[in-house]
């Protein structure tokens, strides 16, 4: 086990914290691993916090610039499972120079939006 450095925990644990907190969010662990999830959807593939591996998240970015703009993290690939064809995007939160915690919030909130039903976005949006 490989402790994970606390400024990659503390992102971390601010992302979860806010994407729980979107609309109808909640979170579930298949394979073992955090996900949240609206409508019975995935819109955040949270990993694991244990250190057994890379501290990451996966979002859903529809929008160009802000794919492009994640896939030049240090380490960003497109996700795996042949999710990155769907605009999914694997980002580190370890290596130096990895987004900060607001610029991740964002991502998540984008995620949220592409896989959240309209009524529950319109919250975001408020009245």
């Amino acid at each position: 086990m490989v402790a994970v450095p606390a400024n990659a925990l503390k992102k971390w644990e601010k992302v979860r914290e806010f994407a729980l907190g979107l609309p109808g969010a909640g979170e579930e662990f298949p394979w073992g691993e955090s996900v949240a999830k609206v409508n019975k959807k995935v819109f955040v593939f949270l990993g694991v916090d244990d250190g057994s591996y890379p501290l990451g998240l996966t979002v859903k970015l529809k929008d160009e610039t802000s794919h492009a703009h994640a896939l030049t993290s240090p380490g960003a690939e497109p996700a795996g499972y042949g999710l990155g064809r769907s605009g999914w995007v694997r980002i580190p939160l370890e290596p130096k120079g990895a987004p900060s915690a607001e610029l991740l919030c964002d991502w998540v909130e984008e995620s949220y939006r592409a896989i959240a039903p309209k009524r529950l976005t319109a919250e975001l949006d408020g009245p």
